[in-house]
């Protein structure tokens, strides 16, 4: 069952629900465009696509086009209700779901471009939830604020998982802001907040949230991306809270985390160590440098998911024996701590989130003025890259970075996909063998922003 559904306590009762009928969840961003939601949708072939008012519309239309019936979750006399064209059926009582039966599909950015879906199990995630519980010694009376969005892998442990199984509070907000976070931690005495590093540097810039009581705060879950050093020192200062780093991906799950164990320069500087339970190797190409302590990281063990649905990408997301690849370059310490030294994919990490540079390119290309397009990420303080992107033109035509905007909301195009900087050459560079040389314009845009900068 496809659920296209914000951030609200109702699609938890939703996922339950379709866990307990023993039914398969689509989980779909509630961000996503329906340029994003019908391959998805076309790959996944729910029986049915479940959708809040606010996307009704935009359901409406995904249903449409992939001839799946749609559910509108709304409300009647101040009740929430469903309502849908169909009869209702028998429940077949033998039909719950094991701990290693698929019970949530999600999808990921692929390194084609399309998104690709992620088979998960609860067993993987009943895992993911123990070492947390160990990590951040968490119990029932604490109440949780996760900020993530609910389909993807940090979203479904801190705000469904987790609190379920401990019988915890969780607070959810329908959208991030950092005041509304401060105020919920304030006013619901929160201990436990989970948010990428993208939305813990924005907390800790806002000078206006330490006007909020965040005291009750002890631990601080993030990934993503490494959190800033100082910043993130003060924080625990302030507060009195222990940020806990960890690293791992939707397909791979928690490959490493720190505790509150470990010192301040472990848990602030590294994404911790590598857990027992999971193997990990370093590779560089095919070739295992795991010695050397510096390489792309592969993995096997209880946090993986089982993959891409229908073995889509299976060669790209596997070695040739069977270990499930990272897209980045780590160092793993004598003490096995891990640190993310830099990225191999082409992805461009917004905030935390993965945009894949080929399905920007795909995007833009759909404008009738773009000859030729190269997406590459651009340093940012806060987000910690955006997207630029290189375009070449057809003939004399002129482009600007709004009428690129507004061509791709209009076609439906997801937000995450927006360039937020376009750049037009008369040629991009290109390598020996034709393609573009996207590790030129990487240092073309470091040297623009920092020019930039100077006159500022």
């Amino acid at each position: 069952m496809g659920v296209w559904h914000g951030d609200s306590a109702a699609i938890h009762l939703l996922f339950v629900a379709i866990e307990r009928c023993g039914a398969v969840v689509v989980g779909l961003g509630a961000r996503a465009g329906p340029r994003e939601v019908v391959p998805i949708v076309r790959d996944t072939r729910p029986k049915i696509l479940i959708s809040d008012r606010q996307r009704s519309h935009a359901a409406a239309g995904v249903a449409a086009e992939c001839s799946v019936p749609l559910l509108v979750l709304g409300r009647r006399g101040g009740a929430p209700a469903l309502s849908v064209e169909t009869k209702p059926g028998a429940l077949d009582i033998d039909c719950r779901l094991g701990p290693d039966d698929v019970f949530l599909i999600n999808s990921t950015s692929g390194t084609t471009g399309r998104p690709k879906c992620v088979v998960h199990t609860q067993n993987r995630w009943h895992y993911f939830h123990q070492k947390a519980v160990a990590h951040g010694l968490l119990t029932s009376d604490d109440v949780f604020l996760p900020v993530i969005a609910t389909p993807f892998g940090f979203g479904i442990w801190t705000s469904h998982t987790t609190p379920i199984h401990l019988g915890a509070t969780a607070v959810i907000l329908d959208r991030f802001t950092t005041r509304a976070a401060a105020q919920a931690i304030a006013d619901h005495r929160v201990t436990v907040l989970c948010c990428v590093s993208t939305q813990l540097t924005m907390l800790m810039a806002d000078a206006g949230c330490r006007n909020y009581d965040l005291s009750s705060l002890r631990v601080v879950f993030t990934g993503g991306e490494a959190v800033p050093y100082r910043p993130a020192a003060e924080f625990e200062e302030i507060t009195g809270a222990k940020i806990l780093q960890f690293y791992g991906s939707n397909e791979t799950g928690l490959l490493s985390g720190t505790t509150l164990d470990d010192e301040r320069q472990r848990r602030l500087r590294t994404a911790g160590r590598v857990v027992p339970e999971m193997s990990v190797r370093l590779f560089d190409g095919d070739r295992d440098v795991t010695a050397a302590g510096r390489g792309q990281p592969a993995c096997r063990g209880p946090a993986t998911s089982l993959g891409y649905l229908d073995g889509t990408g299976h060669d790209q997301l596997f070695t040739t024996d069977g270990w499930m690849r990272m897209g980045d370059l780590c160092e793993i310490d004598a003490e096995g701590y891990l640190t993310v030294a830099g990225r191999i994919s082409e992805f461009i990490v917004r905030g935390g989130k993965n945009i894949s540079a080929a399905q920007v390119e795909d995007a833009v290309l759909t404008h009738p003025s773009i000859a030729v397009a190269a997406a590459v990420a651009m340093p940012d303080p806060v987000f910690g890259e955006k997207v630029c992107l290189y375009a070449e033109l057809v003939g004399s035509h002129t482009l600007e970075l709004a009428e690129l905007v507004d061509h791709l909301l209009g076609l439906g195009y997801s937000k995450e996909l927006l360039p937020e900087r376009l750049i037009v050459v008369d040629e991009l560079p290109r390598s020996s063998g034709g393609k573009v040389a996207k590790s030129t314009l990487r240092d073309d845009i470091r040297a623009r922003m920092e020019v930039d900068d100077e006159h500022c």
